[in-house]
Parts: structure tokens; sequence; C-alpha cells
């Protein structure tokens, strides 16, 4: 029906996922069409590879990892990064290793942000002979602070790049190795590669700058460098760039979604909107030079960074075409931008919000709201709708943490006597982004709901011995009148205090402004005692992939890949991983056969089971189905339901013996 798609201006060719979000505009989308709703039941393992990590690495190291990558489908080889940044090729058909790379990370430095690598970024050096070394390029960033070319043929690494291939950047001084690192893939434009950065949260007041830093794709030499933010009257260091970023390769622009300056959660030594943290802005790619930005929040002292990757599309605004930049949020919105102006293409309202922030706190009165595009998720919580599965145990519980706290709404400030942070901190959309489907013109998204409680603590209750309570997370913020802890809200049971779902995909109409559907993703089963599968959706942290074949796969916190009807939002098939699969799916046609593939490692912060493969699926060969075992216990809730299929038949057989017994007993008298 469609010769072409175009994605944020660049053709994608059909058997591709050459980008970490698909495309160059992370529309996250896939031309291909062989599988379909009619036929996802038939997916069939093709093949699972893993990357040793569980047998080679320590331990404490492989607790302190997530498995975030996306592969990409290049030069004939499926190329991902391991969490300490092995870059590893494979067959794409076989799964079988081609070849890989380790930069020797070391597993002592403990990064802040753990070990991760979302994924790696491919260039073709069009100047270059045909057959020449390094023509065809992966770039990595690492967890130790490089950047890192290889040849995306053999993993061996540029020699004219850098040193030896590698740069490895000059920072500032470091409260420990770990407190910087590199997390998601690169983005190129022509020939300059564009890198960002991850800094540990809540520290201190002088924390290190969020500085973007662009390179020459060829020699490695440095192009240009911008810092996102304006230091005018303020001390504060940070709105890094850690999430993915976009590029229009046409308009020659590279799109930064920025973060919180430092410290996230008390900002008195940054008075104003501090521009431009918490921003989408445009660069010009070649130089470095602002074009436009966008400021999300003003202000921030909730942690409501620019997570999730801008996407870039092209609509229908109902007044005629546009080329937009999707963006996505933590709290649920989703603003839609001029591409070349940065100007809202439907309202945006400036809102009074909840005042009166802790001593020296200087807030913004107002905050942006986009009114055309519903929220994608509820914005406010009360101690009424707390959850729990005993009355008046677990969910008194939560009243009760949920009624101490200070809770306005939305943008409640943080506070000495605790405040409701809803969606919480990592909640709405995260780094997984949403999927732009340029036909249907249908954005889809996954999304978290989640309740954290933050407290301010007042410096001197904070000495050097100060320990937070079991499970909270601390931050001494440094420079500052006040230290925090950050908690989620738990009931006593380990569930999550707010009522269900917690983890939801919704498809939105943008041009109707309108959500045409929500679907609960994921079930208690890998977290449960006995693998109870209660259908309470999990955390989604990562997004989705979409198809011409009307098919949206996601991963969730329970072991499964799942396909999702695109039209409904109904729930067609699940795919057993051997540990969850908390990264972006992907998919791609190799040799006439179309694959679905995911990394399934874990999420160590998230509590999963850690594990270390890269597993795919494609549809059933002849003379192939999928197995018995497959179709019933592989599924949500078959261990349960098998489990207790086991215990029901071995009661009845031992009181089939006992009552054989007594009979004998019983004739003998």
């Amino acid at each position: 029906m469609i010769v072409a798609i175009f994605c944020a201006g660049n053709p994608l060719p059909a058997s591709a996922w050459e980008h970490w979000g698909g495309d160059r505009g992370g529309s996250r989308f896939s031309p291909l069409a062989q599988i379909t709703p009619d036929n996802v039941g038939s997916l069939v393992r093709a093949w699972e590879f893993r990357t040793g990590d569980l047998d080679r690495r320590p331990v404490e190291a492989m607790k302190r990892t997530k498995f975030q990558a996306t592969p990409l489908l290049v030069e004939d080889s499926l190329i991902f990064c391991s969490p300490f940044n092995e870059v590893i090729a494979l067959d794409p058909g076989s799964g079988v290793l081609k070849w890989r790379y380790d930069p020797d990370i070391s597993t002592a430095q403990r990064p802040a942000n753990r070990y991760t690598c979302r994924g790696v970024a491919y260039w073709l050096d069009e100047r270059a002979a045909e057959n020449a070394a390094c023509r065809a390029r992966i770039f990595m960033g690492t967890n130790d602070v490089r950047l890192i070319a290889l040849d995306a043929r053999t993993g061996v690494p540029c020699a004219d790049f850098g040193n030896n291939g590698e740069i490895k950047f000059a920072l500032g001084p470091l409260e420990w190795p770990g407190e910087f690192q590199i997390t998601s893939a690169p983005v190129i434009t022509s020939d300059t590669v564009i890198v960002g950065s991850a800094i540990a949260d809540n520290r201190r007041v002088e924390a290190p700058p969020g500085t973007v830093r662009a390179f020459d794709a060829r020699t490695g030499q440095p192009r240009w460098s911008f810092d996102p933010l304006v230091h005018d009257g303020i001390i504060a260091g940070h709105a890094n760039v850690w999430a993915p970023m976009s590029v229009d390769e046409e308009r020659g622009l590279v799109f930064l979604p920025t973060s919180s300056p430092s410290p996230d959660f008390w900002g008195g030594k940054r008075p104003g909107n501090n521009d431009y943290a918490n921003s989408v802005v445009a660069l010009r790619a070649e130089t470095g030079e602002r074009v436009w930005s966008f400021q999300i929040v003003h202000h921030d002292v909730w942690d409501y960074d620019l997570s999730a990757q801008p996407t870039l599309a092209r609509i229908d605004t109902g007044k005629g075409e546009r080329d937009v930049v999707i963006q996505p949020t933590k709290q649920g919105f989703v603003f839609v931008l001029d591409r070349d102006t940065g100007e809202p293409i439907w309202p945006v309202e400036e809102r009074a919000v909840p005042q009166g922030g802790a001593e020296g706190e200087q807030l913004s009165p107002t905050q942006p709201v986009p009114t055309h595009v519903p929220a994608l998720l509820p914005q406010q919580i009360s101690a009424d709708d707390v959850f729990g599965l005993i009355p008046f145990w677990d969910s008194e519980a939560c009243r009760a943490q949920v009624a101490s706290a200070r809770n306005e709404g939305l943008y409640t400030p943080p506070s000495t006597q605790g405040t409701v942070v809803f969606p919480m901190t990592g909640g709405g959309v995260n780094w997984g982004g949403a999927a732009f489907d340029p036909v249907s013109q249908i954005l889809y998204a996954n999304t978290t709901r989640a309740i954290h409680i933050i407290k301010l603590l007042p410096r001197a209750a904070v000495g050097d011995g100060f320990s937070p309570p079991p499970g909270h997370d601390f931050g001494r913020q440094q420079g500052t009148p006040f230290a925090m802890t950050r908690a989620v809200a738990l009931s006593p049971l380990g569930l999550l205090c707010n009522k269900p779902p917690w983890g939801e995909m919704v498809a939105v109409d943008l041009k109707a402004g309108k959500i045409l559907w929500r679907s609960r993703v994921g079930t208690t089963e890998d977290r449960a005692p006995l693998g109870i599968a209660f259908p309470f959706g999990t955390p989604l942290i990562s997004g989705v992939a979409i198809t011409a074949g009307s098919l949206v796969f996601t991963g969730a916190m329970d072991a499964y890949l799942r396909a999702f009807d695109a039209r409904s939002g109904r729930e067609l098939w699940q795919g057993r991983l051997p540990v969850p699969g908390v990264a972006n799916p992907m998919t791609y046609m190799w040799k006439g056969e179309q694959y679905v593939a995911i990394g399934a490692g874990g999420h160590s912060e998230s509590g999963t089971t850690i594990g270390d493969s890269v597993v795919a699926f494609r549809l059933a060969r002849p003379g192939e189905a999928p197995s018995l075992w497959s179709r019933t216990i592989d599924r949500p809730g078959g261990r349960f339901m098998s489990g207790a299929i086991a215990v029901g038949l071995v009661v009845l057989l031992m009181a089939i013996a006992l009552w054989r017994w007594w009979r004998g007993r019983v004739g003998r008298t």
C-alpha cells in the first residue's frame, strides 16, 4: 500500500533498525508487516544469546546492572552493548557471535546510575573507499566517560579516531570515578558525533556541568560544546542530557531533552527559571548554536527531568501538516512543538501551582500545561485512593504514609514534613520514550504510576554517620540547608500503595486530542510469592516498538515480551524471556523473515532478576509450531496454575492412599 514511509524526513529501509529509536527522529516505527494480529500467536523463539556477564563478572557488580540496550541491524549484523560496554555483533538469523569488543570497564567504580548502556550509534563515511577500514563505524559512550569508535564489520578500534579509537573526556574534580558517566547512545548528523552524560543526582550544589559535546566522526577532534544551564546569578551544575537525543538531518538540527539543575529538590541558590534546564533545546548540529528552546518545567525541584527522547514526526494538526517535536514527560504531559521555532502547535497554559517552599526556596508561581492532548495518567492522588490486598492492614499503612505528607497535587513543593510526588520522579513516560505511527498518526507510550515520598532533612539532622531508613534513597545536597530522602510508597507486603494499574500502555490521537485506549502491561508473576500473576501492570520505564502490521511490542517488569493490537490495545501474545526485558524492543527483516528482539537482562534498581540475554522471536516455519509448554506454562499465571494443579494432584493421591490404607485396616478388623 505504501512504497516508502518517511520518518522525521528520513526514509527507513524496510529491513532496517539503524538507530536506537528506529530512525534518527525516534519514531520507533517499522514498516514491516509480516507479523500481524492474525498470526502473532505463531511466534516462536528463534534464538537466545548470552553475553556471559553472569558467569564472568563479580556478583556485586552484577547487582548494579541495568540491561537497557536496543540492538541495531547494520552491516548484516545485530549490534548492541552490554551494561559493561562490551560491543557485540551477532548473526541476525541465528544469534551466533560474529565479533565482540571489550573496553575493560572497571567493576570497582560504582557508577551513580549503575552499569548500563542503552545502545550504540552507526555511521557510514561516504567519503571513504568501499572496502576501507572503519568506513562503517559504531560509536559508544562508556560508563567510565570514553567515546569509542569501532569498525562496524570487525569490531576493531578505528585507529584514526582520537587515541587509537577512543577519546577520554577531560572533566573537573569528581567526588568518585562513578559520579559522571555516559549511558545513552550518541547521535550522529553529517560527520558530527554528539554525546550527552549522566551525573549523580543530589550530591552537591556545585556539581559537574551537564555539557553536551560534539566531535568529528573521522578524527575525534572536538567540534563544539554546549552547557544547557545559563549560569548568570546562580550556583548549580547539571541540566545534563542523559536521555537519548534526536536528529533532523535535513535541517541540520539536534534536539536535546535536558534535565534538572543540581540539586534536584532545593533550588535556593539557583533563583529564576533556570534556562535551559528541563527543556527541549534545538541546536545547530554543525556549530552547537542554540536555535530555540522550550522549557517544560520552570525551576524544577521535583526531579522532573526530560527523560524521554524527543520524537520527530510530521502530523496533521487539523490545519495542515506540520513537522513537529513530540516531547512526553515524567508528569504524563505530551508537548507538541513546531520543529523550526519551538512554538507549541496547540495551546500551552501557564497555570498557578502550589507555593510555600522550604526555607530559602524561590518557586515559580506557574508551570506550563498543554491543553489539547490530555495527560496520559492521573496527576494527583489522595489518602482515599490507596491500595491494599488485606483490609485494615496494608491499605491503612499506605493511607498513613500518604496522609502524613504534604499533598496538594502536581508540583507540591518538597518539605520537611514529607511531600507526595505523583507521578513519581521515574513515572509517567521515562527513557523508553514514545512511538509514533506516521500512517495512522497515533502516538503510543508506556507509562508508570507510583508514588514517591520526598522529605527534606535539616542539615543539623544529618551528620557524617547518618543512615537513611531502609528502602530510602539519600542525597546530602551539600551546600544547601537540607539533605533529602526519597522512597516509593509501598505497603507492608511490598506492593505499590497506589491502586493499579501500575503500568499502562496508552494510545493517543494527537490531532483529536483524545486517548484512544489504555492497556495494562505486566503482572506480578516474577515478583509475587508462588508466582501469583495479579494483572496489575508493572512499572514501565522502557518503551515500545510499533509496526505497519498493526502491532505494538513491549517488555515489562515480568519476564515476557508482549504484542498488542495497535488498533484496540488488546493483548495478543506473550513470549517468555529468561528474565525481565527492561529495554526497548526492535524488529527487523532477515532473509525474508521478520524478527522481534529484546534485551533481557533485568533492572537492578527495580529489584528484578538479573540476566545477560538478548532474545529474538520469528514466525514458525513450515513444520514448526509453538510448543504446548509455550502455550500453557510459559504464559502469565501458567506457573502458578501448574504448581497449584501439581499440589492438588499430590494432595489427591495422598488422600487416596490414606483412604486405601484406612480401608485396609478396617477390612482386617
